[in-house]
């Protein structure tokens, strides 16, 4: 094990720039900030004119294995994140079979074990009928970063639309519930009523059929759900204006109850890019019209949303180019998502500061992730090195996801992740990967 020296850089975290170098021993971060002279032979990393960023946390990813490996796995999604400055990742259970039971979350456990370089965890998810399997995951609270609920449709049998089964896991779950919220009535309801007025659809009709009502209403009820049981409830990818109504910011984060995630694809495209991408930005919830974009970049910005997350779901290109209603939901998003908020950086949108914050210590604070999640001594080195003024041209030839396409194919961001960190190694340096050691699973501070 290496252990490495990064000398003069600008060091971003908890809301303060800090220019030195950091000194990384042992899988951590043993010292930070001014000139720290050693006489340990160190690996030397030049950080001058670059930003250190603690490596970013994605609490919603889809890496498709075990079962559905012809679009992805976790070696190769893994691997797409820490090229673009993603650390750890917590991942979904709608995979084949799907994780409703402990023995089967304990094989993904395994799989990323012996395969995943990045650091991982992974959701016990929910059905009408897994209750004790779901109660069981109590005893593992410093294990397993949650409990996934779909509200709306997805894959298999992880739709949980009987309202008794939702207030059991509500009021028995002791971990963080995370909701994908759409009210699947509305959906069916809408999706008759466009199909009955046009006949053949496409890709402009999603916003249409799984419009703004439909994801209030379903993010409404789980709220509701949440009070009445005293849960811990995070719900994901806010899609709408006026879903934000629901959400407060007068509370420090670390007291809130009730929290919220928005993705970097509803913050980047609206509902004007279906003509141009069609169904390479089908997802759901939908991309919607662009003044609900608007109204999530200001959530964001005034913390009524608290995290920033990728909801990434590769599909083959095949999958996507089914006409509009076969067409698979998701888009790949790991590998850029880091990237696209320092080019809202470079626009003036953001701060690095603010990236930092919720792209890497908002999660480790929502989910009390263990010693990551923050430049701080004593924690581990997850760490992104970025040179702001080297630009990013995605292409066929640099994207790694298994599924080989992006939505964002042809974007050309003004940054580069030169340097990723992973407990403390340099796995991925300007290119060069070394892929000797593997990520480890999270742990969390309950």
């Amino acid at each position: 094990m290496k252990n490495y020296i990064i000398k003069d850089t600008t060091i971003i975290n908890e809301g303060q720039r800090i220019t030195g170098d950091v000194l990384i021993k042992n899988q951590r971060i043993e010292k930070l900030g001014g000139v720290i002279n050693t006489v340990e032979k160190l690996v030397e990393i030049n950080g001058s004119n670059q930003f250190l960023l603690p490596g970013a946390i994605d609490d919603q990813v889809h890496f498709r294995e075990p079962g559905l490996t012809h679009k992805a796995n976790i070696y190769t999604e893994a691997k797409a994140a820490i090229a673009g400055g993603v650390t750890s990742f917590m991942e979904m259970p709608n995979t084949n079979p799907a994780t409703l039971t402990q023995g089967l979350l304990e094989e993904k456990y395994q799989i990323a074990n012996q395969s995943s370089l990045a650091n991982y965890s992974f959701y016990i998810g929910t059905s009408n009928d897994n209750y004790e399997e779901v109660m069981k995951t109590n005893a593992k609270k410093n294990d397993v970063c949650g409990v996934k609920i779909f509200m709306g449709s997805s894959t298999g049998n992880l739709l949980v639309d009987n309202h008794l089964a939702l207030n059991r896991i509500f009021a028995g779950s002791e971990l963080l519930i995370a909701t994908h919220c759409e009210e699947e009535r509305m959906i069916k309801e809408n999706f008759e009523r466009r199909k009955r007025e046009k006949g053949i659809l496409d890709a402009t009709d999603h916003p249409i059929i799984r419009n703004e009502e439909e994801c209030f209403e379903s993010s409404f009820k789980a709220i509701q759900l949440a009070k009445k049981n005293g849960s811990r409830l995070h719900i994901l990818h806010i899609s709408t204006e006026k879903e934000l109504q629901l959400f407060g910011n007068m509370l420090p984060l670390k007291d809130k109850r009730i929290t919220a995630e928005v993705c970097v694809h509803h913050l980047h495209f609206t509902s004007d890019d279906y003509d141009r991408l069609g169904n390479q930005i089908k997802c759901n919830p939908a991309i919607k019209a662009p003044h609900n974009r608007t109204a999530l970049w200001q959530g964001l910005l005034d913390d009524r949303l608290d995290v920033i997350a990728t909801d990434h779901a590769p599909h083959t290109w095949e999958e996507k180019n089914e006409p509009y209603e076969k067409a698979h939901a998701g888009l790949p998003l790991v590998q850029h998502s880091l990237l696209m908020m320092l080019n809202y950086v470079q626009q003036g949108e953001i701060s690095l500061e603010k990236v930092a914050e919720k792209m890497s210590h908002a999660v480790a604070t929502c989910f009390q992730v263990k010693e990551r999640g923050f430049i701080r001594e004593g924690y581990f080195a997850d760490l992104a090195l970025i040179d702001m003024n080297q630009p990013t041209t995605v292409s066929k030839e640099n994207i790694l996801y298994k599924c080989g396409w992006s939505p964002l194919e042809g974007s050309t961001f003004l940054a580069t992740i030169t340097n990723t960190f992973v407990n403390g190694q340099l796995v991925y340096g300007n290119g060069i990967w070394d892929e000797s050691i593997m990520g480890q699973r999270m742990k969390f501070d309950r």
